[in-house]
């Protein structure tokens, strides 16, 4: 196996960093594995280390299978190396460059036909997001009200949008999207979830009387507004680091102090799980955890959006112990999927983290639950199982949004039955 990675750093001139992906997404290629051997999910792990291909599932046990991106220049160097340790693999994705085109077009084309509102038939970008919660505050005052908790490294403003009606000691559900650049599923999603609440207010009145929803959208500003602009599949922050290369950023979801850096993270700013220098090195991830710790004693839930892989998990990340009451946290997550599945079909796998997909530490879910003290701690994996990926199409907004909603519900209302007075 070792002789494999090395003849893959010696081909590629022993560079630290990846290329640029923004500028050679055209013929770049999705290939699934699914390894069979315990000595085949160490081999992927090492090449994940290696930072030469973007993987965007890790490797994590035999059976489970890993979607990884090489550009078109690496394919055949890519396939001779699976093939060379016996590893069979599928094109997930033919041309990531042309899905890309597509995403383009159609946010240009909506953008072109009239004024902007988000209606979720397109992506938007982080400014027309921060927008749309303020006109929300604007137009729904007995409901909403935004405050800004803070700036991005890039002078960002961050804002929390608090959902509710009437009186502020009341469980909260927190819930927080976007924490890594790519997953734009994830912000769709949370403001398909905040719309609904809010348009139908008079539906779900008993629920907001009782439950504050505090949200934010995307907690990776500069990330997110990164992959509009430059680089689609971008995943960190964009925070300077040591690299001598000029590799930017950190995975803000390995950023977390609970047991940070202690598995399942990098210590090269070169590596898209990146861990950061120390915890909370990223600014973002302060102003997050600030605002969890203020209104903790508050929060019952803590809901994280991410995607893809159709999962609802929750802690430990750092661990393959499960936590005390994770027999509570296993039920409710159940009964949410049970709901989210009766819309349109789309299964999700339950479980922990760590024996869901990996072992990570440094999460927020594991932060929230471990020293914020929030019991429903969970992170979703929204849609697909790899088909696009991280570019679902625009399409799947709507349907993502509409059985999320049905599983957020089932938190939200067993929350209220729980901790309200």
């Amino acid at each position: 196996m070792k002789t494999v990675v090395v003849l893959v750093a010696c081909v590629l001139g022993m560079a630290v960093a990846r290329p640029d992906l923004h500028t050679h997404l055209y013929g770049a290629q999705v290939l699934r594995v699914v390894p069979e051997e315990a000595a085949q999910v160490y081999y992927l792990k090492g090449l994940q280390l290696q930072n030469y291909f973007d993987f965007w599932t890790e490797p994590r046990a035999i059976g489970s299978p890993v979607d990884i991106m090489t550009t078109a220049f690496q394919i055949p160097l890519l396939k001779h190396t699976l093939t060379h340790v016996g590893l069979e693999f599928r094109t997930m994705i033919s041309n990531v460059g042309e899905l890309v085109a597509q995403q383009k077009a159609a946010r240009e084309g909506a953008r072109a036909s009239g004024p902007l509102s988000l209606d979720w038939t397109s992506y938007y970008d982080y400014e027309e997001i921060m927008a749309w919660l303020d006109t929300l505050a604007t137009e729904y005052p007995e409901l909403c009200t935004v405050e800004e908790v803070g700036n991005s490294y890039e002078d960002r403003v961050m804002k929390l949008l608090k959902l509710g009606k009437g009186g502020a000691d009341k469980p909260i559900i927190f819930i927080d999207g976007g924490i890594h650049a790519r997953e734009w599923i994830a912000p769709a999603t949370v403001t398909y979830i905040v719309n609904e609440l809010v348009t139908h207010s008079d539906t779900y009145d008993d629920l907001l009387s009782n439950v504050n929803f505090y949200v934010m959208p995307v907690i990776n500003p500069d990330g997110y507004a990164y992959t509009f602009t430059d680089d689609r599949l971008w995943r960190k922050t964009r925070s300077p680091t040591n690299s001598v290369l000029g590799c930017r950023g950190a995975d803000p979801n390995r950023n977390w102090s609970f047991h940070w850096n202690e598995v399942g993270a990098s210590d090269s700013p070169c590596s898209d799980i990146y861990a950061g220098p120390e915890p909370f090195s990223e600014v973002e991830m302060r102003n997050v955890r600030d605002q969890i710790n203020k209104y903790a004693d508050n929060i019952k839930s803590y809901l994280t959006f991410h995607s893809y892989s159709q999962l609802w998990m929750y802690p430990w990340g750092y661990t393959s112990d499960l936590p005390e009451d994770w027999q509570d946290l296993d039920d409710l997550a159940v009964a949410a999927v049970e709901a989210l599945t009766a819309v349109h079909g789309t299964t999700y796998e339950i479980g922990s983290s760590t024996n869901t997909i990996y072992a990570a530490a440094g999460g927020s879910d594991d932060w929230a639950k471990g020293e914020a003290g929030v019991k429903y701690s969970y992170t979703i994996e929204l849609r697909d199982t790899g088909r696009y990926g991280f570019l679902l199409p625009e399409d799947q907004i709507i349907p993502t949004g509409e059985e999320t909603f049905e599983g957020v519900k089932v938190v939200a209302n067993f929350i209220r039955d729980t901790y309200s007075p």
